[in-house]
């Protein structure tokens, strides 16, 4: 009886580690790479901010570096991110009673190429953007800084999404 104990709680083991292998906890699974590479994303919105195209280019590369195992290379990456930043707009989003704006909107695009050299049947070239409100007494300026990090975390988690998580 003990020796059917055993080899039981030795099989349940065995299968809870072999069926974990290739999981984790970003939803990657197996990438089939090694390294990747984050050219330099160029500021081609009509409206030009200095040094967004520097900032969104390190938020990629740091989501990537921080949710995987793999490499940042400067050239021949296995997973290859390019593309250019091509929108940067503030628009009114709602009126006062006075016919003036109560809240503004930041909104973002970017348009990406993904490149993976192992699987070229998951390459693509898509437009991600998102946006971030803030009250019209309020100069852009205050909150940029906010508004940045909420933008672009939600737009590289998007684009990791898309590449590796397949969400």
């Amino acid at each position: 009886m003990k020796k059917i104990k055993i080899i039981i709680v030795t099989l349940i083991v065995a299968i809870t580690v072999v069926s974990c292998g290739v999981y984790n906890f970003t939803g990657t699974g197996d990438l089939n790479a090694k390294t990747y590479q984050v050219n330099f994303f160029q500021n081609n919105a009509p409206i030009i901010e200095p040094g967004l195209d520097r900032d969104f280019t390190l938020a990629l590369q740091d989501l990537i570096l921080n949710q995987t195992s793999l490499d940042l290379v400067r050239a021949n990456g296995d997973l290859v991110y390019e593309g250019e930043i091509v929108e940067y707009r503030v628009s009114p989003m709602s009126a006062t009673s006075n016919n003036t704006a109560a809240q503004n909107r930041l909104t973002i695009g970017v348009q990406v190429r993904f490149t993976h050299t192992n699987r070229p049947e998951d390459d693509f070239d898509q437009r991600f953007s998102f946006f971030f409100d803030y009250p019209a007494s309020t100069q852009l300026i205050n909150v940029q800084d906010a508004a940045y990090l909420e933008i672009f975390e939600r737009i590289t988690q998007d684009i990791f999404n898309a590449s590796l998580a397949k969400w």
